[in-house]
């Protein structure tokens, strides 16, 4: 049965892909370094300190987290991991999300042909809930729908 969360639309647009959650704060630039240095084609996290995610595919997921942390280059890593098409399907937050990641992703959706649509305050119940490999659709109203 479906259960369906409403956020805020930061960046608006619609996908359905499978979720991959984190429960802990999402580090973008070491999640996003290895990938981008080497080609890694499938986008694996590189972030050895986030055990929900490293050595995960992250590209085409619908990424599910509380909030980003780490450096400020995170809105950079954002818009250049949507110019060389290897963002992840859509970034949903459980949390507001931060100034840094907001203009990454803003950026990329004005400057770059890349889909991914981004919807923060869902809320922890949200987090709670979604697990691995569930299908998640999105609104570009923020409304989500986990199955």
């Amino acid at each position: 049965m479906a259960k369906v969360f409403k956020g805020r639309s930061v960046v608006a647009g619609s996908c359905t892909a499978p979720a991959l959650v984190s429960h802990g704060g999402f580090n973008t630039l070491a999640s996003f370094q290895m990938a981008m240095m080497f080609g890694d084609k499938k986008v694996k996290c590189g972030d050895q300190n986030n055990a929900d995610l490293y050595k995960k595919p992250m590209k085409g997921t619908a990424l599910c987290l509380p909030q980003t942390i780490g450096s400020t280059t995170g809105g950079m890593v954002l818009y250049t991991a949507c110019a060389t098409n290897n963002q992840p399907a859509c970034m949903l937050f459980s949390k507001t999300i931060d100034s840094l990641a907001a203009s990454g992703a803003i950026l990329a959706d004005v400057w770059t042909d890349a889909s991914m649509p981004v919807v923060d305050e869902l809320g922890d119940e949200f987090l709670d809930y979604v697990k691995d490999g569930m299908s998640i659709s999105v609104s570009p109203d923020g409304t989500v729908t986990v199955e």
